[in-house]
């Protein structure tokens, strides 16, 4: 039988550890542990990577980065600042729903470390709300979305969004497609809970609270 690649092996041990942090936990995890169910001997883990922190921080830049290149190649495809907001929303809720193993290490392990949540703030976080922001501005341009919006605050709502449902659906005791949530959800953050023509009435200290004041 042939050997596997070198980039298959190491293939197979973000794989494996995607496995082994979603069932143990990221803390009660050891390198061997994924070595075992990679089919490597512990060594050889380090032949490709310098501890079990460097295997978390090089799976998350590897499946966002890739997330991030690729919605930014399908988007230019695509007519419309709102067609591209909805790709980038189902290829999020793809990529996560089709793999419940990585979507608990993304929602539920990375949040266990301040540390990891600062690091990959800063990193593809950073790349993902620019991303967003390249949209939203291209339909601020184009007149499909307001020119008053803040476009950070509009990434981050978005982005939010998208986190919570993930979330949602793996704390869900029934299954669904996760990705079928992509369109409504967008089309809510595009198009408000407003009826159209009608503007929501809001009670004077609702109002005040919304504009950075205090209620009299």
């Amino acid at each position: 039988m042939a050997r596997p690649r070198t980039t298959d092996k190491r293939r197979r041990i973000l794989d494996a550890a995607v496995g082994v942090f979603a069932r143990k936990g990221y803390f009660a995890a050891r390198v061997s542990d994924i070595a075992k169910k990679a089919g490597v001997a512990d060594g050889t883990i380090y032949l490709y990577f310098e501890s079990k922190e460097d295997i978390l921080v090089r799976l998350f830049d590897e499946v966002m980065s890739e997330h991030v290149v690729q919605a930014r190649e399908a988007g230019r495809a695509l007519p419309s600042a709102a067609e591209r907001l909805r790709a980038i929303a189902e290829r999020h809720l793809t990529v996560l729903g089709e793999n419940r193993d990585l979507a608990v290490v993304f929602q539920v392990e990375l949040r266990q470390s301040t540390h990891f949540m600062e690091r990959f703030t800063a990193s593809w976080l950073h790349d993902y709300f620019e991303l967003l922001d390249e949209v939203m501005e291209e339909g601020q341009r184009d007149g499909s979305l307001r020119a008053d919006i803040n476009r950070k605050l509009a990434a981050k709502m978005l982005f939010g969004a998208l986190d919570e449902t993930v979330t949602s659906w793996l704390l869900a005791e029934k299954r669904y497609p996760l990705k079928d949530l992509a369109g409504p959800l967008v089309d809510l953050f595009l198009r408000g809970a407003a009826v159209p023509g009608r503007s929501p009435r809001v009670r004077p200290a609702l109002a005040a609270v919304a504009s950075g004041r205090r209620g009299r």
